[in-house]
């Protein structure tokens, strides 16, 4: 494992050991709206406030872009960016369903390098370096061999933020076209693990059309080094400019792609 991934998959521990705390225990959380379906705890904010705090005392000239804003380092110019999300599903983490993560990317000069994804319930670590692979609880992963989309599992939602009557109405029709093909659509709430669990080969494929840059980061990476594509709806080649996400196996991409182009949005 490359000395940066190792720093932050440490940070993400310590992280997730604070998150642990506070799960199923209702009178530990307060929760608060950013905007509306977008919840945020302060177990959000402390998480992330452990995550910079860990990291900036070892890479002090690092800048840190964090979903909850909770630093005042910031450092747009520098060569390092950490990307974190510290509890990506919030809302699963509120309503005590046990599907989120703490995600942690890191950029050089705006290109990803290494990528960390810490499952807290199941115990599961997802880490990636460019040129380095991917590895599960430091086991090699890949992502899936299937060919097609009958018999696929593809995780796809419409973000609760999006409320547009033309793209809810092009969702409906990618799950309807899905569904034709003989793909098993889900829905998990937790766009980073998603990410994750492609590149695992745990499922085929995923799109979802609005997410941030914390969301996504350090599983993009993380699908590319396990032998999957990524790309946007749009067909360009870097969903981190557009924030519409298409990842999956190489085969399952271009099935996906087309299904959605077709779909409408």
């Amino acid at each position: 494992m490359q000395p940066m991934a190792s720093m932050a998959l440490r940070a993400a521990r310590i992280a997730a050991q604070h998150i642990m705390r506070g799960f199923d225990r209702p009178d530990l959380i307060k929760l608060s709206e950013k905007s509306h379906n977008d919840p945020v705890t302060n177990l959000d904010k402390d998480a992330e406030r452990i995550i910079i705090e860990e990291l900036s005392a070892i890479y002090p000239d690092h800048g840190f872009v964090g979903e909850e804003k909770t630093s005042e380092i910031d450092r747009p110019d520098a060569e390092y960016q950490w990307i974190i999300d510290p509890i990506d599903g919030t809302y699963n983490f509120v309503r005590n369903i046990p599907h989120f993560c703490i995600s942690i990317g890191c950029m050089k000069n705006g290109r990803l390098e290494h990528g960390v994804i810490v499952d807290p319930v199941r115990d599961e670590e997802f880490v990636t370096s460019r040129g380095s692979g991917a590895q599960l609880n430091n086991k090699r992963m890949r992502v899936s061999g299937l060919e097609v989309l009958d018999g696929s599992a593809v995780i796809t939602s419409l973000a609760g933020t999006d409320h547009d009557q033309a793209m809810i109405g092009a969702h409906q029709n990618l799950i309807g076209s899905l569904i034709g093909a003989g793909a098993r659509p889900r829905t998990t709430g937790s766009a980073a693990l998603d990410l994750a669990w492609v590149a695992a080969g745990r499922v085929d494929g995923f799109c979802e059309r609005t997410l941030n840059l914390w969301d996504m980061a350090a599983g993009l990476l993380m699908v590319t080094e396990a032998g999957g594509m990524i790309g946007d709806y749009e067909g360009g080649a870097n969903p981190m400019k557009t924030g519409a996400v298409v990842a999956g196996n190489p085969k399952v991409f271009r099935l996906l792609t087309q299904k959605i182009k077709a779909a409408g949005f």
